[in-house]
């Protein structure tokens, strides 16, 4: 009797399990959800539960399993920060973080009747932010702690129009936006309240409709380090991610706006399912037509590592190295659905260890509001905003590990609806680039393989062809529908034998910067049709990491690049008159200070690339001997065309020199 008793309780044990975890499962909080309160926004900083009960039930249930299959995960280590303890009363005492990577010139709407070139974007009609703008009469730059707008209408006689300071001694602009009469400045200060290393982001709106008297129209301030910025249409987009902050066992959640110390209402401030972190992502946005109304700010509790941006959605990439399996399991894939039996069943959402990147989606309304969407995980990592493109709504992204490379398309509910075989195992991938309907990844260890991809079908995406030549590109552009631009680096292999002469391994070294250009018109046979070899191997450019940093018309058959190496390499002359004393000195190593040089190059499909010259900001000076160092007063040379004008802008100096030529018409110092 005893026996049958034991046997019936074990069942009923097993049936309340199983049908409490269908109940939890079923009626299951949904994926996003907003703070209720102050308390329980400090819970989910100090690492407790979103609701207690459903993770004492969690806890319990998911116990049993971990004896047979025990999680394990490299996690993220997230410092925290308690400020009630670590504030400072000096503002010396903070320190800056190191200001963000380059970036690059352009304009986001044409307002000139002049043709002038503008930035170098991802994606048609969303505009990204840059050190250097134009609207095709004035050109706005950052120097140092400055922004500049020089009068350019009459390139023999280019003048500084105005001046804009540093909002505080302890900021400093870092991006500029213009669309029609408004400036936008984005800045990193330094925050007066936290001694760590923190900034904050500052948002700028300036009138220049007078462009002598630019005047401020809306200033505003959030209290995280600025990540990225776009603008679409009149609707500027300003993204900030950092850690949640800790004040006097509160979380702050204030923001400034004009001045004014206001607080991130509890609704707009969202915790995801299942992701616990105590970072913040801020999504701000206002209508620049609509410059009166307050701005809209939603946090979000999610780290970020990669952004992409189209007109219609926001994607925000979260990377992190993950151990044999993801996280604890699911009630749902224990006792939901799938069986009784689930306590032994393998869990099948575990990929293996390795990167997992999380994609969070945010759909872009029409009154330019930003709302969560959908989220999904994936294996491997992603290289930059490039990795990534939408097409019809739905998402194309590339990501490799050390299976390789591969592209998968996901629908607008992020549901994953397709996804390519890997190629080049054990290979990192260097770049990517969508064009249409087809994908083009390049990847590298000795050789630089271009891999095309074609998307066409959404669910099967097929391995086309590739090319293997030496080097690789970190960047791709299209020339056109059917040509491919690749700029990145040459290298040679290296064979190593032992005494024997036998090969034992084989590597490779870089030789020089590149820039390829090739056919992919037979897309079952990429073919290489030129390329040049800039430089040496101590040779680089801002164009490797920062696409922002490229010149580039079809039209006006013109590719231009910023080029940094040894001053006597750029010393030539600012024309044609020296080409070859130019590329015969990067033989010699013994130089002193590097510099930048900006490089122009005639490009068309039968001639491949020709050097026109190289355009310089600096003369070397005997007095300065610092090897391996740059020389910052031309810190930040860009280049942009207006008309049949070539500007090359640094923080120093505004160069004007015929396009045609690259005989210099005028020069101004801003510094």
């Amino acid at each position: 009797m005893r026996k049958k008793f034991g046997y019936a309780f074990a069942v009923l044990i097993v049936l309340i399990i199983c049908v409490t975890g269908i109940l939890i499962t079923t009626h299951k909080n949904q994926e996003v959800s907003t703070i209720k309160s102050e308390k329980q926004l400090l819970k989910l900083y100090e690492g407790t539960t979103y609701t207690s009960t459903n993770n004492t039930l969690l806890y319990i249930l998911t116990t049993p399993f971990s004896f047979f299959d025990r999680p394990y995960r490299y996690y993220d280590m997230d410092v925290s920060y308690d400020t009630s303890i670590m504030q400072s009363t000096n503002i010396n005492d903070a320190v800056a973080l190191d200001s963000a990577e380059s970036k690059t010139m352009g304009a986001s709407s044409k307002t000139s009747s002049k043709d002038y070139s503008t930035t170098n974007i991802q994606v048609e009609n969303v505009d990204e932010a840059d050190i250097i703008k134009t609207d095709g009469d004035y050109i706005y730059s950052i120097s140092e702690n400055k922004v500049i707008i020089t009068n350019v209408k009459n390139p023999e006689e280019i003048k500084i129009e105005s001046t804009i300071e540093a909002i505080n001694s302890q900021s400093a602009p870092e991006d500029l936006i213009i669309n029609n009469n408004k400036l936008v400045v984005i800045s990193a200060e330094v925050s007066s309240k936290y001694y760590y290393a923190n900034s904050n982001t500052i948002v700028s709106i300036y009138d220049i409709t007078n462009k002598s008297q630019p005047t401020l129209l809306k200033k505003y301030e959030l209290y995280e380090p600025y990540y990225t910025s776009r603008c679409i249409g009149s609707e500027i987009y300003v993204i900030a991610s950092g850690y949640l902050r800790k004040e006097n066992n509160k979380i702050a959640r204030t923001y400034k706006e004009n001045n004014n110390e206001k607080e991130i209402e509890l609704n707009n401030i969202h915790y995801l399912k299942d992701v616990k972190t105590r970072k913040q992502t801020i999504i701000s946005s206002i209508d620049l037509n609509n410059i009166n109304a307050d701005i809209n700010v939603n946090s979000y509790l999610i780290d970020i590592s990669n952004a992409y941006v189209s007109e219609n959605s926001i994607y925000l990439l979260d990377q992190k190295y993950d151990g044999r399996y993801s996280d604890t399991p699911k009630i749902s894939d224990m006792f939901g659905l799938k069986g009784v039996f689930g306590l032994f069943a393998k869990r099948d959402y575990d990929e293996g260890y390795g990167y997992k990147t999380e994609i969070y989606k945010f759909n872009i309304a029409k009154d330019g509001t930003v709302d969560y969407a959908a989220k999904n995980k994936i294996k491997g990592k992603t290289i930059n905003q490039y990795s990534l493109d939408e097409k019809d709504g739905h998402l194309r992204i590339a990501l490799y590990d050390n299976d390789g490379a591969r592209i998968a398309i996901f629908d607008d509910k992020l549901k994953q609806i397709g996804i390519s075989d890997s190629v080049a195992e054990g290979e990192q991938m260097y770049s990517s680039r969508f064009m249409g309907d087809k994908a083009y990844l390049v990847t590298y260890r000795t050789v630089d393989p271009l891999f095309v991809i074609d998307l066409s079908d959404e669910t099967h995406p097929q391995i086309l062809g590739e090319l293997h030549i030496p080097g690789y590109s970190t960047y791709l552009h299209p020339y056109d529908e059917n040509h491919l631009i690749g700029i990145g680096m040459e290298t040679e292999e290296v064979v190593n034998r032992d005494s024997s002469g036998r090969i034992w391994s084989t590597t490779a070294r870089i030789v020089g910067m590149k820039m390829a250009l090739f056919d992919v018109t037979n897309v079952n046979n990429p073919i290489q049709l030129s390329q040049t070899v800039i430089g040496d191997r101590r040779t680089t450019s801002a164009i490797l990491t920062n696409p922002k940093a490229l010149l580039f018309s079809k039209e006006k058959q013109l590719i231009a690049i910023p080029v940094n190496n040894y001053d006597e390499d750029f010393a030539v002359s600012d024309s044609n008159d020296s080409i070859d004393s130019l590329i015969s000195s990067y033989s010699s190593y013994s130089k002193s200070r590097v510099g930048e040089g900006y490089f122009v190059y005639n490009i068309n499909l039968d001639d491949g690339f020709t050097l026109k010259g190289v355009v310089t900001h600096t003369t070397p000076k005997e007095s300065y001997d610092y090897d391996y160092y740059y020389y910052y007063d031309s810190k930040l040379l860009r280049g942009l065309y207006i008309d049949n004008n070539l500007y090359t802008v640094s923080e120093s100096a505004v160069k004007v020199n015929n396009l045609d030529t690259l005989e210099l018409v005028s020069e101004l110092n801003i510094k």
